[in-house]
Protein backbone atom coordinates (compact mmCIF):
# COMPACT_ATOMS: atom_id res chain seq x y z
CA UNK A 1 0.00 0.00 0.00
CA UNK A 2 1.30 3.37 -0.96
CA UNK A 3 0.88 6.09 1.62
CA UNK A 4 -0.86 9.01 -0.05
CA UNK A 5 -2.47 12.19 1.17
CA UNK A 6 -5.91 10.99 0.17
CA UNK A 7 -5.56 7.61 1.91
CA UNK A 8 -4.42 9.35 5.10
CA UNK A 9 -7.40 11.71 4.99
CA UNK A 10 -9.85 8.85 4.46
CA UNK A 11 -8.16 6.82 7.23
CA UNK A 12 -8.48 9.73 9.66
CA UNK A 13 -12.16 9.98 8.72
CA UNK A 14 -12.67 6.26 9.32
CA UNK A 15 -10.81 6.24 12.64
CA UNK A 16 -12.88 9.25 13.72
CA UNK A 17 -15.96 7.19 12.93
CA UNK A 18 -14.58 4.28 14.94
CA UNK A 19 -14.09 6.54 17.95
CA UNK A 20 -17.57 8.00 17.64
CA UNK A 21 -19.15 4.55 17.37
CA UNK A 22 -17.30 3.52 20.53
CA UNK A 23 -18.68 6.57 22.34
CA UNK A 24 -22.15 5.69 21.06
CA UNK A 25 -21.90 2.17 22.44
CA UNK A 26 -20.78 3.54 25.81
CA UNK A 27 -23.65 6.03 25.81
CA UNK A 28 -25.95 3.10 25.15
CA UNK A 29 -24.48 1.36 28.19
CA UNK A 30 -25.00 4.43 30.37
CA UNK A 31 -28.54 4.76 29.04
CA UNK A 32 -29.28 1.16 30.00
CA UNK A 33 -27.60 1.30 33.41
CA UNK A 34 -29.45 4.49 34.36
CA UNK A 35 -32.78 3.04 33.17
CA UNK A 36 -33.13 5.83 30.63
CA UNK A 37 -33.88 3.90 27.45
CA UNK A 38 -37.68 4.18 27.57
CA UNK A 39 -37.86 7.83 28.55
CA UNK A 40 -38.49 8.99 24.96
CA UNK A 41 -41.59 7.22 23.70
CA UNK A 42 -41.52 8.53 20.11
CA UNK A 43 -39.12 8.14 17.22
CA UNK A 44 -38.71 11.36 15.27
CA UNK A 45 -35.50 11.11 13.21
CA UNK A 46 -35.50 14.82 12.32
CA UNK A 47 -37.58 16.75 14.88
CA UNK A 48 -36.42 14.48 17.68
CA UNK A 49 -32.99 16.08 17.58
CA UNK A 50 -34.36 18.85 19.79
CA UNK A 51 -35.36 18.16 23.41
CA UNK A 52 -38.53 19.71 24.90
CA UNK A 53 -38.02 23.46 24.71
CA UNK A 54 -40.43 24.69 27.40
CA UNK A 55 -42.34 23.56 30.48
CA UNK A 56 -45.42 22.62 28.47
CA UNK A 57 -43.38 20.35 26.20
CA UNK A 58 -41.66 18.74 29.19
CA UNK A 59 -44.99 18.04 30.87
CA UNK A 60 -46.33 16.49 27.65
CA UNK A 61 -43.27 14.23 27.32
CA UNK A 62 -43.59 13.23 30.98
CA UNK A 63 -47.27 12.35 30.53
CA UNK A 64 -46.36 10.05 27.64
CA UNK A 65 -43.77 8.32 29.80
CA UNK A 66 -46.35 7.90 32.56
CA UNK A 67 -48.43 5.69 30.26
CA UNK A 68 -45.88 2.87 30.04
CA UNK A 69 -45.21 -0.01 32.40
CA UNK A 70 -41.78 1.16 33.52
CA UNK A 71 -43.29 4.25 35.12
CA UNK A 72 -46.36 2.46 36.51
CA UNK A 73 -44.46 -0.44 38.09
CA UNK A 74 -41.01 0.98 38.93
CA UNK A 75 -40.71 4.76 38.60
CA UNK A 76 -44.20 5.74 39.81
CA UNK A 77 -42.66 8.15 42.32
CA UNK A 78 -40.67 10.06 39.67
CA UNK A 79 -40.83 13.83 39.65
CA UNK A 80 -40.35 15.90 36.52
CA UNK A 81 -36.74 16.49 37.60
CA UNK A 82 -36.14 12.73 37.80
CA UNK A 83 -37.67 12.31 34.36
CA UNK A 84 -35.43 15.02 32.89
CA UNK A 85 -32.37 13.12 34.12
CA UNK A 86 -33.22 9.89 32.33
CA UNK A 87 -34.53 11.80 29.30
CA UNK A 88 -31.14 13.48 28.90
CA UNK A 89 -29.22 10.21 28.48
CA UNK A 90 -31.61 8.74 25.93
CA UNK A 91 -31.73 12.05 24.06
CA UNK A 92 -27.92 12.35 24.07
CA UNK A 93 -27.63 8.75 22.85
CA UNK A 94 -29.93 9.49 19.93
CA UNK A 95 -28.36 12.85 19.08
CA UNK A 96 -24.89 11.30 19.06
CA UNK A 97 -26.17 8.71 16.57
CA UNK A 98 -27.38 11.52 14.32
CA UNK A 99 -24.01 13.24 14.64
CA UNK A 100 -22.26 10.04 13.59
CA UNK A 101 -24.43 9.97 10.49
CA UNK A 102 -23.44 13.51 9.59
CA UNK A 103 -19.74 12.85 10.25
CA UNK A 104 -19.88 9.88 7.89
CA UNK A 105 -22.07 11.50 5.23
CA UNK A 106 -20.56 14.92 4.52
CA UNK A 107 -16.88 13.88 4.33
CA UNK A 108 -17.95 10.92 2.15
CA UNK A 109 -19.68 13.27 -0.28
CA UNK A 110 -16.62 15.51 -0.26
CA UNK A 111 -14.29 12.58 -0.95
CA UNK A 112 -16.51 11.38 -3.79
CA UNK A 113 -16.70 14.86 -5.30
CA UNK A 114 -12.90 15.19 -5.15
CA UNK A 115 -12.54 11.64 -6.52
CA UNK A 116 -10.49 10.65 -3.50
CA UNK A 117 -12.23 7.32 -2.89
CA UNK A 118 -11.11 4.41 -5.05
CA UNK A 119 -13.86 2.90 -7.17
CA UNK A 120 -13.67 -0.46 -5.40
CA UNK A 121 -14.39 1.25 -2.08
CA UNK A 122 -17.66 2.90 -3.12
CA UNK A 123 -19.91 -0.16 -2.68
CA UNK A 124 -18.38 -1.12 0.70
CA UNK A 125 -18.87 2.46 1.85
CA UNK A 126 -22.52 2.35 0.81
CA UNK A 127 -22.85 -0.87 2.81
CA UNK A 128 -21.33 1.02 5.73
CA UNK A 129 -24.10 3.65 5.51
CA UNK A 130 -26.74 0.95 5.25
CA UNK A 131 -25.36 -0.70 8.38
CA UNK A 132 -25.53 2.64 10.16
CA UNK A 133 -29.15 3.17 9.10
CA UNK A 134 -30.01 -0.38 10.11
CA UNK A 135 -28.52 0.25 13.52
CA UNK A 136 -30.81 3.23 14.05
CA UNK A 137 -33.85 1.20 13.02
CA UNK A 138 -32.87 -1.68 15.30
CA UNK A 139 -32.52 0.79 18.16
CA UNK A 140 -36.12 1.92 17.76
CA UNK A 141 -37.38 -1.67 17.40
CA UNK A 142 -35.59 -2.42 20.68
CA UNK A 143 -37.10 0.60 22.46
CA UNK A 144 -40.56 -0.16 21.12
CA UNK A 145 -40.47 -3.59 22.78
CA UNK A 146 -40.68 -1.86 26.17
CA UNK A 147 -43.31 0.76 25.33
CA UNK A 148 -46.35 -0.96 26.78
CA UNK A 149 -48.15 -1.21 30.10
CA UNK A 150 -46.73 -4.61 31.10
CA UNK A 151 -42.98 -4.58 30.46
CA UNK A 152 -40.58 -2.53 32.56
CA UNK A 153 -37.59 -2.83 30.23
CA UNK A 154 -36.79 -3.60 26.62
CA UNK A 155 -36.44 -7.13 25.25
CA UNK A 156 -33.00 -8.49 26.09
CA UNK A 157 -32.97 -10.33 22.75
CA UNK A 158 -33.52 -7.09 20.87
CA UNK A 159 -30.95 -5.39 23.09
CA UNK A 160 -28.40 -8.04 22.09
CA UNK A 161 -29.21 -7.61 18.39
CA UNK A 162 -28.86 -3.82 18.70
CA UNK A 163 -25.57 -4.15 20.60
CA UNK A 164 -24.04 -6.69 18.21
CA UNK A 165 -25.10 -4.66 15.18
CA UNK A 166 -23.19 -1.71 16.65
CA UNK A 167 -20.10 -3.87 17.12
CA UNK A 168 -20.37 -5.21 13.57
CA UNK A 169 -20.54 -1.61 12.32
CA UNK A 170 -17.50 -0.79 14.46
CA UNK A 171 -15.54 -3.79 13.13
CA UNK A 172 -16.53 -3.07 9.53
CA UNK A 173 -15.32 0.52 9.78
CA UNK A 174 -12.11 -0.48 11.52
CA UNK A 175 -11.34 -3.11 8.87
CA UNK A 176 -11.36 -0.48 6.13
CA UNK A 177 -9.17 1.78 8.21
CA UNK A 178 -6.67 -1.09 8.51
CA UNK A 179 -6.69 -1.52 4.74
CA UNK A 180 -5.58 2.07 4.34
CA UNK A 181 -3.00 2.23 7.13
CA UNK A 182 -1.30 -1.17 7.45
CA UNK A 183 1.53 -1.63 4.92
CA UNK A 184 1.42 -4.86 2.90
CA UNK A 185 4.86 -5.81 4.24
CA UNK A 186 3.51 -5.89 7.80
CA UNK A 187 1.04 -8.67 7.00
CA UNK A 188 1.70 -12.38 6.68
CA UNK A 189 -0.17 -15.30 5.17
CA UNK A 190 -0.51 -17.91 7.90
CA UNK A 191 -3.61 -20.11 7.50
CA UNK A 192 -3.22 -21.73 10.95
CA UNK A 193 -3.00 -18.40 12.77
CA UNK A 194 -5.80 -17.01 10.63
CA UNK A 195 -8.08 -19.89 11.65
CA UNK A 196 -7.02 -19.49 15.28
CA UNK A 197 -7.73 -15.78 15.54
CA UNK A 198 -10.96 -16.20 13.58
CA UNK A 199 -12.05 -18.85 16.09
CA UNK A 200 -11.14 -16.49 18.93
CA UNK A 201 -13.33 -13.80 17.36
CA UNK A 202 -16.23 -16.24 17.05
CA UNK A 203 -15.88 -17.12 20.73
CA UNK A 204 -15.81 -13.44 21.62
CA UNK A 205 -18.91 -12.84 19.49
CA UNK A 206 -20.98 -15.29 21.52
CA UNK A 207 -19.45 -14.00 24.74
CA UNK A 208 -20.60 -10.48 23.85
CA UNK A 209 -24.07 -11.74 22.91
CA UNK A 210 -24.40 -13.27 26.36
CA UNK A 211 -23.00 -10.11 27.87
CA UNK A 212 -25.93 -8.27 26.30
CA UNK A 213 -28.32 -10.92 27.65
CA UNK A 214 -26.75 -10.37 31.08
CA UNK A 215 -27.38 -6.65 30.82
CA UNK A 216 -30.92 -6.95 29.51
CA UNK A 217 -31.99 -9.48 32.13
CA UNK A 218 -30.03 -7.84 34.97
CA UNK A 219 -28.71 -11.36 35.43
CA UNK A 220 -25.82 -10.25 37.61
CA UNK A 221 -28.26 -9.48 40.42
CA UNK A 222 -29.31 -13.13 40.60
CA UNK A 223 -25.84 -14.39 41.58
CA UNK A 224 -23.54 -11.52 42.66
CA UNK A 225 -20.79 -13.80 43.95
CA UNK A 226 -17.52 -15.15 42.58
CA UNK A 227 -16.03 -17.67 41.86
CA UNK A 228 -19.20 -19.61 42.76
CA UNK A 229 -22.79 -18.57 42.06
CA UNK A 230 -24.59 -18.02 45.36
CA UNK A 231 -22.37 -20.62 47.01
CA UNK A 232 -22.90 -23.20 44.28
CA UNK A 233 -20.85 -24.13 41.22
CA UNK A 234 -23.98 -25.15 39.33
CA UNK A 235 -26.82 -23.02 40.71
CA UNK A 236 -30.22 -24.61 41.35
CA UNK A 237 -31.99 -21.85 39.45
CA UNK A 238 -30.79 -23.10 36.07
CA UNK A 239 -34.14 -24.50 34.93
CA UNK A 240 -36.53 -23.45 32.21
CA UNK A 241 -39.75 -24.36 30.44
CA UNK A 242 -38.04 -24.99 27.11
CA UNK A 243 -34.62 -25.33 25.51
CA UNK A 244 -34.66 -21.84 23.99
CA UNK A 245 -35.86 -20.27 27.21
CA UNK A 246 -33.28 -22.30 29.10
CA UNK A 247 -30.39 -20.82 27.07
CA UNK A 248 -31.54 -17.24 26.56
CA UNK A 249 -34.11 -16.26 29.19
CA UNK A 250 -33.05 -17.93 32.42
CA UNK A 251 -30.81 -15.41 34.24
CA UNK A 252 -28.89 -18.12 36.12
CA UNK A 253 -28.13 -20.02 32.93
CA UNK A 254 -27.27 -16.81 31.06
CA UNK A 255 -24.77 -15.84 33.74
CA UNK A 256 -23.38 -19.38 33.89
CA UNK A 257 -22.80 -19.41 30.11
CA UNK A 258 -21.40 -15.87 30.13
CA UNK A 259 -18.86 -16.81 32.80
CA UNK A 260 -17.92 -20.03 31.01
CA UNK A 261 -17.47 -18.30 27.66
CA UNK A 262 -15.36 -15.64 29.38
CA UNK A 263 -12.96 -18.21 30.79
CA UNK A 264 -12.85 -20.08 27.47
CA UNK A 265 -12.22 -16.90 25.48
CA UNK A 266 -9.43 -15.87 27.85
CA UNK A 267 -7.77 -19.28 27.61
CA UNK A 268 -8.01 -19.27 23.83
CA UNK A 269 -6.55 -15.77 23.52
CA UNK A 270 -3.64 -16.74 25.78
CA UNK A 271 -3.05 -19.81 23.60
CA UNK A 272 -3.05 -17.67 20.45
CA UNK A 273 -0.62 -15.28 22.10
CA UNK A 274 1.96 -18.04 22.42
CA UNK A 275 1.17 -19.50 19.00
CA UNK A 276 1.70 -16.08 17.42
CA UNK A 277 5.15 -15.82 19.01
CA UNK A 278 6.60 -17.98 16.23
CA UNK A 279 6.22 -15.12 13.76
CA UNK A 280 6.78 -12.29 16.20
CA UNK A 281 9.93 -11.23 14.39
CA UNK A 282 7.72 -8.87 12.42
CA UNK A 283 7.64 -5.69 14.45
CA UNK A 284 3.97 -4.75 14.00
CA UNK A 285 2.79 -8.30 14.72
CA UNK A 286 5.15 -8.59 17.68
CA UNK A 287 3.62 -5.49 19.24
CA UNK A 288 0.04 -6.28 18.31
CA UNK A 289 -0.05 -9.76 19.86
CA UNK A 290 0.43 -8.38 23.39
CA UNK A 291 -2.75 -6.34 23.37
CA UNK A 292 -5.38 -9.09 23.18
CA UNK A 293 -3.86 -11.07 26.06
CA UNK A 294 -3.51 -7.96 28.22
CA UNK A 295 -7.05 -6.79 27.49
CA UNK A 296 -8.64 -10.21 28.00
CA UNK A 297 -7.11 -10.42 31.49
CA UNK A 298 -8.39 -6.93 32.33
CA UNK A 299 -11.79 -7.87 30.90
CA UNK A 300 -12.08 -10.99 33.05
CA UNK A 301 -11.18 -9.00 36.16
CA UNK A 302 -13.71 -6.31 35.28
CA UNK A 303 -16.32 -9.00 34.72
CA UNK A 304 -15.68 -10.42 38.17
CA UNK A 305 -16.01 -7.01 39.81
CA UNK A 306 -19.08 -6.12 37.73
CA UNK A 307 -20.91 -9.26 38.86
CA UNK A 308 -19.76 -8.82 42.46
CA UNK A 309 -21.09 -5.25 42.61
CA UNK A 310 -24.16 -5.79 40.41
CA UNK A 311 -26.42 -5.01 43.39
CA UNK A 312 -24.71 -1.64 44.03
CA UNK A 313 -26.06 0.69 41.29
CA UNK A 314 -23.60 3.55 41.85
CA UNK A 315 -20.62 1.22 41.47
CA UNK A 316 -22.21 -0.93 38.76
CA UNK A 317 -22.59 2.09 36.48
CA UNK A 318 -18.86 2.71 36.21
CA UNK A 319 -17.85 -0.94 36.27
CA UNK A 320 -20.41 -1.77 33.59
CA UNK A 321 -19.24 1.04 31.30
CA UNK A 322 -15.59 0.07 31.83
CA UNK A 323 -16.43 -3.59 31.12
CA UNK A 324 -18.13 -2.58 27.88
CA UNK A 325 -15.26 -0.29 26.87
CA UNK A 326 -12.61 -2.96 27.37
CA UNK A 327 -14.79 -5.44 25.46
CA UNK A 328 -14.63 -3.14 22.42
CA UNK A 329 -10.88 -2.69 22.78
CA UNK A 330 -10.45 -6.46 23.05
CA UNK A 331 -12.51 -7.05 19.91
CA UNK A 332 -10.52 -4.41 18.01
CA UNK A 333 -7.17 -5.84 19.11
CA UNK A 334 -8.22 -9.35 18.08
CA UNK A 335 -9.52 -8.08 14.75
CA UNK A 336 -6.16 -6.40 14.20
CA UNK A 337 -4.35 -9.68 14.81
CA UNK A 338 -6.70 -11.44 12.41
CA UNK A 339 -6.00 -8.78 9.79
CA UNK A 340 -2.23 -9.04 10.21
CA UNK A 341 -2.14 -12.81 9.75
CA UNK A 342 -4.80 -13.07 7.02
CA UNK A 343 -2.47 -12.13 4.16
CA UNK A 344 -3.49 -10.43 0.96
CA UNK A 345 -2.86 -6.91 -0.18
CA UNK A 346 -4.46 -3.95 1.57
CA UNK A 347 -6.62 -1.77 -0.60
CA UNK A 348 -4.77 1.18 -2.12
CA UNK A 349 -5.97 4.59 -1.14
Amino acid sequence: MQSTGRSRAIAIWLFTGVGMIMVQVLLGGITRLTGSGLSITEWKPILGALPPMNETDWQAAFRQYQQIGQFKHINFDFTLSDFKFIYFWEWFHRVWARLIGLVFLFPFLWFVWRRMIAREMVVPMIILFLLGGLQGGLGWIMVKSGLNEEDVRVSHIRLAIHFMAALILLAYTLWFAFRLTVPAGDRIHDPALKRGWRSALVLLFFQLVYGAFMAGLHAGNFAPTWPDMNGQWIPEGMTGSGFGFFLTDNPFMVQFIHRGLGYLTAAFVILMYFRSADVAGMLRLSRARHWPVLLVVVQVLLGIFTVSYSDVPSVLLWLGVAHQFVAMLLMMSMLRMYYLVSGGQPMAG
